[in-house]
């Protein structure tokens, strides 16, 4: 990934950009570019501490379009420093993890949820699988680095399944003409298990480092 950078509030702070171009199809739950679809990059934005802006897709445009991304793409942003990224691979899959754990929960919790846009998430995960997946597969793939994030956490000993506010991107190569996408992208399955390695390794990487 590419670092760039940015002032908000008077604060100059990190992003990271990778550019993927042409041919990959991308499944997120990030504020821009969620949801499954062709997609050309991936950026995710440091902010500071207390963000409160009600336009983070705008601002992510923004910050995507000054970095010279064209296209469609998808922006995550976080409060934690970017600079520390952690990345593992695992059989050509690729991840790249930014970890803040200062705002640690459970999923379940009996506090009711908030309506409104979530903060800055505080452990963002890009992954890419070089293979074709079906949306299902996608999705399936999202679960799976979900899971390993979990694992991961609990591997370092925090008592948690994540924040608040955390987000994921899984990048998959579109098919080529005749192709057969993979199915499958459970913990079991070819291209499943390699991406739960790297995310598992990256994510206990970054957490590591942010214990420290």
């Amino acid at each position: 990934m590419e670092r760039l950078w940015h002032v908000e509030d008077g604060i100059r702070l990190p992003a990271l950009v990778w550019r993927a171009g042409d041919g990959w199809r991308m499944a997120s739950s990030a504020v821009l570019g969620g949801g499954i679809g062709e997609r050309a990059w991936v950026l995710n934005a440091q902010v500071p501490h207390g963000y409160r802006r009600t336009d983070p897709a705008r601002h992510l445009t923004a910050l995507a379009h000054r970095a010279g991304a064209r296209g469609d793409g998808v922006g995550l942003m976080t409060a934690a420093d970017v600079t520390r990224c952690a990345h593992a691979a695992d059989g050509g899959v690729e991840a790249a993890v930014t970890v803040g754990l200062g705002v640690s929960t459970w999923a379940a919790s009996p506090q009711e949820g908030a309506a409104g846009p979530p903060a800055a998430g505080t452990i963002n995960i890009v992954a890419a699988v070089p293979a074709a997946l079906t949306d299902a597969a996608l999705v399936n793939a999202v679960a799976t680095a979900t899971e390993a994030k979990v694992q991961a956490l609990l591997d370092a000993g925090y008592d948690c399944s994540g924040t608040p506010t955390d987000a994921v991107c899984v990048a998959a190569r579109a098919p080529r003409p005749g192709e057969e996408p993979h199915a499958f992208a459970g913990p079991r399955s070819l291209w499943g298990a390699r991406l739960a390695r790297a995310v598992h390794r990256a994510v206990l990487t970054g957490a590591a480092e942010e214990a420290a």
